[in-house]
């Protein structure tokens, strides 16, 4: 899968700084971080480009990795596709019997 990020002209990359992490979240970030690499989604890196990485606990116990991307966000072209409207969605589900669910 190949997938681009257009910039706005004149953009420079942004690297922010870390956020602190308690010790048991930098093993978790370890952790998971090996789990991701050994399953090839993700590889190491060089880019000049870096976000923070924070935790979030789930109801379960586990911890959620969550990556801040609002500085790099304010550097990207918008996309210009609209979201469909809730009740279109709502509309196209009428008369289904299965359903699924993700959490990323």
């Amino acid at each position: 899968v190949e997938f681009r990020i257009d910039f706005i002209l004149g953009a420079t990359p942004v690297a922010r700084a870390p956020y602190r992490l308690a010790p048991s979240e930098l093993k978790e970030l370890s952790e998971q971080l090996k789990e991701l690499s050994e399953k090839g989604f993700i590889r190491p890196s060089s880019s000049p480009w870096g976000s923070p990485v924070l935790f979030v606990k789930k109801k379960d116990g586990s911890f959620c990795m969550c990556i801040d991307y609002r500085e790099l966000n304010k550097l990207t072209i918008k996309n210009k596709y609209t979201l469909p409207r809730i009740d279109d969605l709502f509309d196209q589900l009428q008369g289904s019997s299965v359903y699924s669910k993700i959490d990323l």
